[in-house]
């Protein structure tokens, strides 16, 4: 197994699969080097490809969550097959800066950064792209800023569009948009820089979430698509995040 790494989560079926995988490829050499399988679920994709930020291997999922859109499908007899001819899909994941009271922090997002309110008042959010407002007040309970590989995740939740992998887009949706009513959101280019402000830090307190990483009382949030971060993605041919994007376009279009 040259160059072949396997991790996997922590429960016990990912766990399985990894023992498994193990005793395929100690019996079948493989074709493809500088790969990490990971087994587990999206979660666990997006926490692994985090602390590998600065790694140049390729990345192979293998389900053992739920829906695992990042994933692919495990079969024992084509894993090795599977493995050697996928498909590489490159993504470069969105940068969040946090101005709280005391401090600046940074995190990135593969999937989207969430702007929630953080008490029972409605957030009163500026978002800017650039210096040219894109909204001067939004009154809603937040808004969210997706990535085209996270188009279909939460931002899908909250009716954002899904957006093609290579349209070269990010998407900024609303969460329950309460003035103006209804706003739709927008869809710019992934060279802006997208500048949300709270209007009202004190009496509406609003956190700042990337993927999972969670910054609390932010007054202003700044995000832009981090080009110098690129995760190289292996998928199977029939599995590709091309299709199953499409195939979610093709389920929003006939429901």
């Amino acid at each position: 197994m040259n160059k072949l790494s396997i991790i996997s989560d922590t429960n016990s079926r990912s766990l399985k699969l990894k023992k498994q995988i193990i005793k395929i490829f100690n019996k079948q050499k493989i074709k493809r080097s500088n790969v990490i399988i990971v087994i587990g679920g999206d979660g666990f994709m997006l926490k692994t490809l985090k602390k590998n930020k600065n790694s140049k291997k390729s990345f192979y999922g293998i389900n053992s969550g739920n829906y695992g859109f990042l994933m692919n499908k495990f079969s024992s007899k084509l894993i090795v097959k599977n493995l050697s001819k996928a498909k590489t899909v490159n993504i470069s994941p969105l940068e969040m800066s946090v101005n709280t009271k005391n401090n600046i922090r940074k995190s990135i997002a593969i999937n989207e950064v969430s702007i929630l309110r953080q008490s029972r008042q409605a957030a009163n959010l500026s978002i800017k792209n650039n210096s040219k407002h894109i909204i001067k007040k939004l009154v809603s309970d937040g808004v969210l800023v997706s990535t085209p590989a996270g188009s279909t995740a939460y931002n899908l939740s909250v009716h954002g569009p899904i957006l093609s992998l290579n349209s070269k887009k990010i998407s900024i949706a609303p969460i329950s948009a309460f003035r103006p009513r209804r706003w739709a959101g927008k869809i710019v280019s992934d060279k802006s820089k997208v500048i949300i402000t709270n209007l009202n830090p004190i009496k509406r307190p609003i956190s700042a979430v990337a993927d999972n990483v969670e910054v609390r009382n932010a007054k202003k949030i700044t995000i832009k698509v981090q080009t110098k971060i690129k995760f190289n993605l292996l998928y199977d041919k029939n599995t590709s995040l091309q299709k199953k994007i499409k195939l979610e376009q093709l389920r929003k279009e006939t429901n």
